[in-house]
């Protein structure tokens, strides 16, 4: 995550106030589609996993796009990352408040084929969510030092995006929806090394010359 100039327009503050208000309002327009609780809860949570993932693909690519496609579009993409990520942040928030009540209100359908050991991959990616949004402000940044900050967002984002991909992969037989996402995810592995590959590349390049 990086931080953006200030300035006016559909962006910093703005941006993150915009995209959690729609994710919002698509959890609680999902919701009022059903008459059934259980049923309006499950679309909710399935609405904001997918929200959830449009903003940490973005969040998660920005800088490769940067690499490969150097545009007007993907420069400003890359410097409202932050912003991006505490949308995403507020995104999952959400889909974890609902997981919740759900499964306080309908234990026996929540816990049905479900063992403690398949909450650890979820687990594990909130911890890191939590960790990354606390450490997306200056200050921490200061605090941390460049170099362990750098490392713990670059890790966080590889650890989210392989438990995006282990969510995915566990639900392939469910749905096509996972089939989509799963093959999204990966592709979007595959562009971030490439854009590191291609980094490296010109940075070796450069060393020549010098």
């Amino acid at each position: 995550m990086t931080y953006p100039n200030s300035g006016s327009g559909l962006r910093g503050w703005t941006l993150f106030l915009l995209m959690s208000l729609l994710v919002l309002l698509f959890a609680t327009t999902t919701m009022l589609l059903h008459t059934e609780l259980v049923e309006a809860l499950r679309s909710a949570i399935r609405v904001t996993a997918r929200t959830s993932f449009a903003l940490f693909l973005l969040t998660f690519l920005a800088s490769s796009l940067v690499t490969l496609v150097p545009t007007n579009g993907t420069k400003a993409l890359l410097r409202e990352r932050r912003f991006l990520g505490l949308a995403f942040a507020f995104s999952h928030l959400v889909h974890g408040i609902l997981i919740l009540t759900y499964a306080q209100l309908f234990p026996e359908t929540f816990w049905a084929g479900r063992t403690p050991a398949a909450n650890i991959p979820g687990s594990t990616g909130y911890l890191f969510i939590l960790l990354l949004t606390i450490t997306s402000f200056p200050v921490m940044v200061r605090l941390l030092g460049f170099r362990t900050w750098k490392w713990l967002h670059s890790t966080g984002t590889w650890v989210i995006a392989a438990i995006f991909c282990l969510s995915f992969y566990k639900r392939l037989p469910l749905h096509p929806w996972y089939l989509i996402g799963f093959s999204i995810m990966v592709s979007a592995i595959v562009l971030k090394l490439t854009a590191k590959t291609a980094i490296r590349a010109r940075k070796s390049s450069q060393a020549g010359v010098l």
